[in-house]
């Protein structure tokens, strides 16, 4: 995938709601709850696109870790907020896909925090490279 075709393909996004669990003692999002709720657009992008993870897993042998992360933070979540996750696949590579992602707060637009990440597909086994299955995505 080039930066042409991702620019193509639509956003996609996932809502995230603040609970008591997500907030530090300043009653603001603790930093690395970002970390988890970029990871669950990235899992609910794939499913989207029908994508299983423990099938990938179980039946190619191969699963997706996360290689780098360089995120900024903007803006604070607080609790009851209401978040959209957002994932905008920006390159492919034989063994690698790289995302645009921002956390938004619904209520405003506000964008609070903007991340790319470099998710690698690695065997099960050893955890070495591999290249990703053209299945997945054709």
């Amino acid at each position: 995938m080039s930066a042409n075709d991702a620019a193509a393909t639509p956003v996609f996004s996932w809502p995230v709601r603040i609970y008591w669990e997500d907030t530090d003692a300043g009653g603001v999002v603790y930093y690395a709850n970002y970390l988890r709720f970029l990871e669950r657009a990235r899992t609910e992008w794939l499913r989207r696109l029908g994508i299983d993870q423990s099938r990938v897993r179980d039946e190619l042998g191969v699963v997706f870790v996360v290689r780098e992360v360089a995120i900024e933070y903007n803006a604070p979540a607080r609790l009851d907020d209401e978040l959209e996750a957002t994932i905008d696949a920006v390159e492919r590579r034989s063994a690698s896909m790289t995302f645009a992602q921002r956390i938004l707060r619904r209520s405003d637009g506000a964008v609070l925090v903007t991340a790319r990440v470099r998710a690698a597909c690695v065997a099960v086994d050893g955890f070495k490279p591999q290249r990703i299955p053209e299945s997945l995505f054709s």
